[in-house]
């Protein structure tokens, strides 16, 4: 039953192998004569240009097969052998089989990054070389570029329908409009938070640069924008970034951010072109009120550091002076205690002597009797002023000029007007100090 059943298998088959066989369809017993081994196995009336006959291809590799496994070979062999049928089905099938296990191998360039799927959950990711995994549907696999830099353009000059403005323009603090334009370089640095965490990471980026850069640009004033370093605007864009990027696990690193350009909408330039003019003038004036300040801050200092230092001299020079003069003070205050008198008129003396020591003196005699008497005073201090101004000291110039004074009026009065001066004057002296005597004298009493 079992070898029937066996070429019953057998012979269908042949039956599916042999379709291009022109003798397909006719019956072994329908009078035909089976062909011969040594028979050629071209179909009849041919030419022999035809294709060839599976057939006797199918025969020879039986053969084949049989001489490799102890089978007869040549004529001897029986196509209907269960045996060989067996192996030849166990061959295709091991060949498939292999065929279908090789397809899970899968090579990783390098500088790209292999992520292993397995029945759609994550099953780990590779490196660069040869890999297998399951066939499919068991498992699957993505690549993902890990080294290659993308870049994507922020503001650009595209106008957004809803709000009528430039895709580059910002707000600023004080209400006013810049055009902001700068491009973000990046990179992805997780294979799988790029392939399970970001759908679009195009849009991530540019979403994560719009809302950093209306950040930044919100919180300042249109002229800090327009005149803030560029190097620290874009340092704070690329911490921004990133900040955005990692805190929604995009899986995507900014690498760098390049400043494009930062100026006043095409209406405003004008205006702003002004307010820079005048800025930069004004920077240039501080610039040289600093050089001047610079310049005079020395000397005022210097200056300020010589008064001080006079005034401290002259401070200690005056209580110098004065503690002296008190010392002295306490010295003539003792003597004067044992002998006010004498005292009081040595004081009165030396005061007199140095009031007409600076002022201009006049000596009239009045030897003759003469009792009246011309003084021409205007004359005469007029004559001791130009001598004051001619003389070269002070000191000495009054006494030269109370001397030669005094010799031109005593020469030009007469003698008896001389002579009744000098005795005028002498009395008036008597007269003085008699009465500072007197003085002297009711204050020792008292």
């Amino acid at each position: 039953m079992n070898e029937y059943n066996e070429r019953s298998t057998w012979r269908r088959m042949r039956a599916l192998l042999s379709i291009n066989d022109p003798r397909w369809g006719r019956s072994e017993g329908n009078g035909e004569t089976k062909p011969r081994a040594n028979e050629s196995k071209r179909p009849p009336g041919g030419d022999g240009e035809g294709p060839p006959d599976l057939d006797e291809m199918w025969r020879n590799f039986n053969r084949r097969l049989g001489g490799l496994f102890g089978g007869k070979g040549g004529n001897g062999f029986r196509p209907d052998n269960g045996r060989a049928a067996r192996v030849g089905v166990g061959i295709v099938i091991g060949v498939l089989v292999a065929v279908y296990a090789g397809s899970g191998l899968f090579v990783v360039p390098e500088g790209q990054t292999g992520v292993v799927l397995q029945m759609g959950r994550l099953a780990g990711t590779v490196g660069q070389g040869v890999h297998w995994r399951a066939p499919y549907p068991f498992a699957s696999h993505e690549i993902v570029d890990t080294s290659q830099g993308r870049s994507i353009e922020i503001g650009r000059s595209n106008v957004v329908r809803l709000a009528n403005v430039k895709e580059a323009s910002m707000l600023t603090r004080d209400a006013d409009i810049v055009d902001v334009r700068f491009s973000v370089q990046y990179r992805v640095r997780s294979a799988t938070d790029y392939l399970f965490r970001s759908a679009d990471p195009d849009r991530s980026v540019t979403q994560a640069a719009q809302a950093a850069v209306r950040a930044i640009v919100g919180t300042r004033s249109a002229a800090d924008v327009l005149s803030q370093d560029r190097d620290a605007l874009r340092q704070q864009l690329t911490e921004a970034i990133r900040r955005d990027l990692d805190r929604y696990q995009t899986g995507l690193e900014v690498t760098s951010v390049t400043m494009q350009s930062v100026a006043a909408p095409e209406q405003t330039q004008a205006a702003y072109g002004e307010v820079a003019k005048a800025r930069d003038e004004r920077e240039a004036a501080k610039r040289t009120a600093q050089v001047y300040a610079n310049d005079l801050l020395p000397k005022a200092q210097g200056d300020a550091a010589k008064l001080i230092d006079e005034a401290k001299a002259y401070s200690e020079r005056v209580v110098t002076q004065a503690e002296g003069d008190a010392e002295r003070f306490k010295q003539v205050y003792a003597q004067y205690s044992k002998a006010p008198a004498v005292i009081r008129e040595r004081m009165y003396l030396e005061t007199m002597q140095e009031i007409y020591s600076n002022s201009t003196k006049i000596f009239v005699g009045n030897k003759g009797g003469n009792n009246v008497l011309y003084l021409p005073l205007d004359k005469l201090v007029e004559q001791g002023r130009h001598g004051a101004a001619s003389a070269a000291a002070p000191a000495g110039a009054s006494a030269a000029d109370g001397t030669s004074a005094s010799a031109p009026a005593a020469a030009a009065m007469p003698p008896a007007s001389a002579a009744a001066a000098a005795s005028a004057a002498g009395g008036d002296t008597l007269r003085s100090r008699e009465g500072f005597r007197s003085r002297s004298r009711e204050d020792d009493l008292k």
